[in-house]
């Protein structure tokens, strides 16, 4: 099992900036992802960034150049900085892992930005 908790979200104007954590904990050997993922009301659940154990990272086409996912492997946490946040940025942020083909949740932090 694998346990993720969020934090770092809040409410930001727009052109302002966030960073989300995520901290791993419990049986986090051979996790291959960490990303995260948000979730709009109304709208389905989207990729936001991801990162491979590899060091490999992928962005959404509507976050590149603003956002940048990063992983602290002694603190088993993963950020997502976000800057240049648009309104159309806010969402519950959710944080993913999969390990041995098995997906993990965080239970999501809110992210609001106002214009």
């Amino acid at each position: 099992q694998v346990q993720l908790v969020e934090s770092g979200g809040g409410l930001v104007q727009a052109g302002g900036s966030l960073r989300l954590s995520c901290a791993a904990s419990g049986s986090i050997f051979s996790i291959a992802v960490m990303g995260w993922h948000r979730q709009a009301p109304g709208k389905q659940r989207e990729l936001v960034a991801a990162m491979a154990s590899d060091g490999t990272t992928n962005y959404a086409d509507s976050v590149k150049g603003r956002f940048t996912i990063s992983r602290d492997n002694a603190k088993n946490t993963v950020y997502l900085q976000m800057n240049s946040l648009k309104p159309e940025d806010t969402a519950v942020y959710y944080c993913k892992a999969i390990k041995l083909g098995r997906s993990y949740w965080g239970q999501g932090t809110q992210v609001t930005v106002s214009s």
